[in-house]
């Protein structure tokens, strides 16, 4: 039976990510009149177990045209959910699923599917006269979750100047995200300003995520900076501010060792290991990402039982927001931690199914963007009616980036909102000694 939330329509078309590389973007228009868009995001660095997006090869955007898999959303999926009621939370994503059972998506696309899946339930939420965030939460305060801002970028986000991927800062002593985003661009431009001020002229420039990409002697260095940064910009760390790392450890893993090739090093999975250990023994790290390889299973083992109790060591490209390997990690104790990217899953409630596991296991989840965004802020809605906790979109440079930042104002100062930080516990304490700044 056709209602006002019946999907009547989807229209899809090749937008451009941040990057300048085509991506997909669908409208679905529903019986009533209602219509929502979405245009989905890519990675630079990529889990190899991820969801696949389809690209077309050939001459046009140097192979990364989504011709084809946006014309799989006009003809094949939307032969699959035309007709399905949006008020049904799941039917649409069940529908997905059921029209590709290819591994991760790669017949038809992931970036097709996903497009498919969020536009969906933005339509359902349009329908029902209220924001994505208050249609996936119910009742009761959203909960803001808290910031993790990029300060300074290397690795694939940055050409490789240094091997950390990303060094972030997390406001944790921040009494609202309004206050939070506030101290987070301070402390960026603190840490620009010093940059500069050491004769870095490349500190003008921004990074894939907008944060600062330097060339540094080397990765405590850019620790060393940061600490400065976060002084310069008049607060204490790891009282105030504390930092989080996304070492990206995949990306520098050759022939089964790490290569620093900032320092000419090449390491063990042990050696990374106490190598991180003693950078969160000597700055404010409260939080480390991908700090072993996708694969490096003991590794992750390893880091948890020397980390675990006072660092939350989160999974990316180890987990992909997959349930089967969050369960593997759960079962052997690798991680305490899950970033969340609903375009390594492929469907929105594929991803709020490793979400709800990670949960009910006591993991922590941070929802993240991925380096190739656009302006569309859907991504902030999850994480905020999926209670994550964390967010993870970029630095306060880049307007793909601020589109987030701005979505999270927009609900603070609009809607019933709580600003719930990730450690009710009180987690973090840990302390460093001032720097001269």
């Amino acid at each position: 039976m056709t209602t006002a939330t019946t999907i009547a329509e989807l229209i899809s078309w090749e937008a451009l990510d941040s990057r300048g590389r085509p991506t997909v973007a669908v409208r679905v228009v529903l019986s009533g009149g209602v219509s929502a868009n979405a245009c989905v995001p890519s990675g630079a660095s990529t889990g190899s177990h991820e969801a696949l997006e389809l690209r077309d090869g050939g001459g046009r955007y140097g192979g990364r045209g989504v011709r084809t898999a946006v014309n799989n959303v006009r003809v094949a999926l939307a032969d699959a959910v035309v007709g399905l009621d949006v008020a049904d939370r799941d039917a649409v994503d069940l529908a997905l699923r059921a029209a590709d059972t290819s591994p991760g998506f790669a017949k038809l696309g992931a970036n097709a599917i996903l497009a498919v899946s969020v536009a969906s339930a933005r339509a359902a939420a349009a329908a029902a006269g209220t924001s994505l965030a208050r249609h996936i939460r119910g009742d009761g305060p959203l909960p803001i979750p808290m910031p993790m801002v990029n300060i300074l970028s290397g690795g694939a986000h940055a050409g490789g100047l240094i091997d950390i991927q990303d060094l972030l800062v997390i406001p944790t002593a921040s009494s609202s995200f309004a206050e939070a985003i506030e101290w987070a661009a301070a402390v960026r431009e603190a840490t620009a300003d010093l940059a500069r001020h050491c004769a870095f002229r490349e500190a003008v420039l921004v990074a894939d995520e907008g944060g600062l990409g330097l060339a540094l002697d080397s990765n405590r260095e850019a620790l060393e900076l940061l600490v400065d940064g976060i002084v310069h910009a008049g607060f204490t760390p790891g009282e105030d501010v504390h930092i989080a790392l996304d070492v990206a450890a995949t990306e520098f893993y050759r022939d089964g060792a790490y290569d620093l090739a900032t320092e000419g090093r090449r390491l063990g999975s042990a050696e990374l290991v106490d190598e991180v250990r003693a950078w969160c023994s000597d700055f404010p790290v409260v939080s480390v990402e991908d700090v072993v390889a996708e694969d490096d299973w003991d590794g992750w083992i390893r880091a948890t039982e020397a980390l675990g109790a006072s660092v939350d060591l989160v999974g990316d490209d180890l987990f992909v927001t997959d349930v089967d390997r969050l369960k593997r990690g759960i079962e052997t104790g690798a991680a305490n931690s899950v970033l969340v990217k609903v375009n390594q899953n492929g469907t929105l409630m594929g991803a709020r199914e490793v979400l709800r596991l990670a949960h009910d296991n006591g993991y922590r989840t941070v929802v993240s963007a991925r380096s190739g965004e656009t302006e569309d802020a859907w991504l902030v809605d999850l994480a905020v009616g999926w209670g994550a906790g964390q967010i993870k979109v970029g630095s306060t440079h880049r307007s793909e980036r601020v589109a987030k930042w701005n979505r999270l104002l927009e609900l603070e100062a609009t809607e019933d909102t709580a600003f719930a930080g990730p450690w009710p516990d009180g987690r973090p304490t840990r302390t460093v000694l001032s720097r001269t700044a």
